[in-house]
């Protein structure tokens, strides 16, 4: 099963390609913020996203962000999984 977890941008690491440092759960990993461009309107440090893949999918507030978590936490092996998954990829 692959999900969609929570993650607040630290930083915009490359602007020209879209990427940024994304915490998710005390874990720093670069994921690509193109795909909320859509409005011409993107994130910032300090916003919350939903990231899958390395892809940051859609910015929510940090109270859906907590609820997510309570949620997936409560999946057990599931986001346990996701987040070993996480913790070993990395894009440059």
């Amino acid at each position: 099963m692959c999900l969609a977890i929570p993650g607040q941008i630290v930083e915009i690491t490359d602007a020209v390609n879209r990427l940024a440092s994304v915490d998710v759960v005390g874990v720093r990993r670069t994921v690509n913020i193109g795909l909320l461009d859509v409005d011409g309107r993107g994130v910032e440090p300090g916003d919350w996203v939903l990231i899958h893949v390395g892809f940051a999918l859609s910015k929510i507030d940090e109270e859906e962000a907590a609820a997510t978590l309570r949620l997936l936490e409560q999946m057990g092996s599931e986001y346990e999984q996701e987040l070993e998954e996480l913790k070993a990829s990395a894009i440059e």
